[in-house]
């Protein structure tokens, strides 16, 4: 009789993904491994953990129009065992999106597991996918509900080979030996263009791709940006067991001018530097000094034309200073901060498109 064991796993570098209108509260995961065999595999690996999914009061729900767009497909294709992938930036979120497939599927009480493709070889891979595929069983037995493929856009070309050869063809029933899980794949990558390249195999490329969910970035998501801060301080200031800190005006609207190449990610981080130094000036240090970085070049690029052209840069700065402060005051409603700037939607729209602000649509 196989016995069933309870292990603490953490994901993959201990980080935390936090996604659009889910945010993940623990980096901490626990793993059902039904067999030994399995368990010595997982050790071994490092590469492999089931994703203990969280209950619905650890995710903060998402103002922007295109978080609530993807939420609204997911909760639509969540029913249904199509494969899904998530493509978007480092720091999105991809990661607890496909925690919420799996959460509000008909099988979410079987195991997610997850694998990175990372640093993949064949080998490794094949012993990977053998935890999950076993050739004496029927498809339709697995214990495993879904399979998340960690940025797939890293597998070289043998590892995508291996990879494909465990995948069903279609057929039904599926054969045996094969992956009969739901399959979500995560990458940072654009495989439409690495498949174009000749990078990544088109066969795979649509079997993984049954639908695509891209994720913004988080300065294409500026509106949640109040209800997130406010999630990391409250998270933050128990896990210290300190008081939850209150951000000044001023660090508050440089949070909303940052550009947040690093996502969600980078956000947790500054505020968790927050509470955990006690003071925000020292905390916010580095962002301060690369807004200043910023003007300063663009000032330097003024100068070496003309004071014509060094007008029109001082210009802009000013405006897109009247503009981040409106917005940051209207908690980055739109149609409030251009009644307050007295210009037209229309106007704002395209002045924060010229600032690197513009929204993006989510396809």
């Amino acid at each position: 009789m196989i016995e069933k064991k309870r292990v603490k796993w953490g994901i993959g570098g201990g980080t935390t993904a936090f996604h659009g209108n889910g945010i993940a509260l623990s980096e901490l995961v626990l793993a059902t491994v039904d067999d030994c065999a399995h368990l010595r595999i997982l050790q071994m690996t490092g590469r492999i953990a089931d994703i203990e999914l969280r209950d619905d009061a650890d995710w903060v729900s998402g103002a922007s129009p295109a978080i609530q767009m993807i939420e609204g497909i997911i909760a639509e294709l969540a029913p249904t065992n199509i494969p899904v992938l998530l493509m978007g930036e480092s720091g999105t979120g991809k990661e607890m999106f496909a925690s919420r497939v799996h959460r509000l599927s008909p099988n979410r009480d079987k195991m997610l597991i997850r694998i990175s493709c990372a640093s993949a070889t064949p080998e490794s891979l094949s012993s990977e996918l053998s935890c999950v595929v076993d050739p004496s069983r029927e498809a339709s037995e697995s214990e495993f509900a879904t399979v998340l493929f960690d940025e797939i856009g890293d597998l070289d070309a043998p590892c995508q080979r291996a990879l494909l050869s465990a995948l069903p063809d279609g057929a039904y029933p599926a054969r045996r030996g094969t992956l009969s899980a739901r399959l979500i794949s995560t990458t940072s990558r654009n495989l439409d263009e690495e498949v174009r390249a000749g990078k990544f195999r088109s066969e795979l490329y649509y079997r993984l791709n049954g639908v695509c969910l891209r994720l913004p970035p988080l300065r294409d998501r500026k509106e949640d940006l109040p209800v997130l801060i406010d999630f990391f301080l409250t998270k933050h200031a128990t896990q210290f067991g300190r008081r939850r800190p209150s951000l000044s005006e001023q660090t508050t609207r440089m949070l909303v001018e940052h550009s947040w190449p690093g996502n969600i990610r980078e956000l947790e981080n500054v505020i968790k530097k927050v509470v955990a130094l006690g003071d925000e000036q020292l905390a916010i240090g580095e962002l301060r000094t690369g807004a200043a970085e910023s003007r300063r070049r663009n000032v330097e690029g003024a100068n070496g034309s003309s004071l014509k052209a060094a007008a029109r840069a001082a210009s802009r700065e000013a405006e897109r200073e009247l503009i981040m402060k409106a917005l940051a005051r209207t908690r980055w409603n739109r149609k409030r901060a251009a009644q307050e700037l007295q210009i037209s939607y229309k106007s704002l729209l395209y002045k924060l498109k010229q600032i690197g602000h513009e929204e993006t649509e989510t396809n």
